[in-house]
């Protein structure tokens, strides 16, 4: 069994949702948006200080193209230390996961790990399971992390994931 997870998506929470990828230029935001990838790690950073055993499982394609290794290495230290794998995995064929849902990718992952606890922070919010739709924190795809009812919404789910789990404050 794993302790409190937090199952995390790079576009649309950590910087813009507009996301593109050239074989010369690898992955990009589009330059009308005026934006860095990765703009708001500092925020994410920030929010999960308190907690510092809160785990974190990458629900992101960019595990797809870069496996989980390469896409955690684009994170800050603090965040890409608390990364425990992904929830696409080498004993998966990447068809299958690509034809599930995120909810259900994300659902199956949980349900493998076994974490005590977790939430979702994904702008995705299509096709999520009933049972676990209160568990995701959505984001607004232009918007990210960068909202304040986001960010205070993940600031209540993680302190109350703290009290019934006992998870460091």
């Amino acid at each position: 069994m794993t302790g409190n997870v937090l199952y995390l998506d790079f576009d649309g929470v950590l910087h813009h949702g507009d996301v593109y990828w050239s074989p010369r230029k690898g992955p990009y935001i589009d330059p009308t948006v005026k934006q860095n990838l990765f703009a708001y790690t500092g925020l994410l950073e920030e929010l999960l200080s308190p907690y510092p055993n809160l785990a974190i499982v990458l629900s992101t394609s960019w595990v797809l193209k870069y496996g989980c290794y390469g896409a955690a290495k684009r994170l800050p230290f603090s965040l890409r230390q608390r990364v425990i794998g992904a929830t696409f995995h080498s004993q998966m064929r990447s068809e299958d996961f690509d034809n599930a849902s995120r909810g259900m990718q994300v659902w199956s992952d949980v349900y493998r790990r076994q974490p005590a606890d977790w939430l979702a922070l994904d702008d995705d919010y299509l096709q999520w399971p009933a049972w676990c739709r209160d568990k995701l924190i959505r984001t607004r795809p232009h918007l990210g992390l960068s909202c304040p009812d986001t960010q205070k919404l993940l600031r209540l789910k993680l302190l109350d994931m703290s009290k019934t789990t006992s998870i460091d404050q």
